[in-house]
């Protein structure tokens, strides 16, 4: 009976885990697609409207879209590499 419960246990530790790392990917995504928007929002406004203002914002727009990303892509490594050592360090016993 307390072997059955260890291995209940094991599964649902192991499908939390994999739900983690799946919102970890989902908002690995949200990230590129915020960054993206932010690019592409720049790279209109500096090809649609020739005054001034519109186009240092698309100018701004860029590089804050690719340091969206950048962060974006930092995080998801550095809470992956959370999630795989914490899931190294547990070790369950029969």
């Amino acid at each position: 009976m307390a072997g059955s419960s260890t291995r209940i246990r094991e599964l649902r530790d192991l499908l939390a885990l994999e739900r983690t790392q799946m919102a970890n990917e989902r908002t690995l995504l949200a990230y590129v697609r915020t960054g993206m928007a932010l690019v592409i929002a720049g790279f209109s406004l500096i090809q649609f409207f020739r005054q001034n203002l519109f186009v240092w914002a698309g100018v701004a727009l860029v590089p804050a879209g690719l340091a969206v990303v950048l962060l974006g892509w930092r995080r998801y490594r550095h809470k992956g590499s959370a999630l795989t050592s914490r899931a190294s360090t547990s070790s369950y016993t029969d």
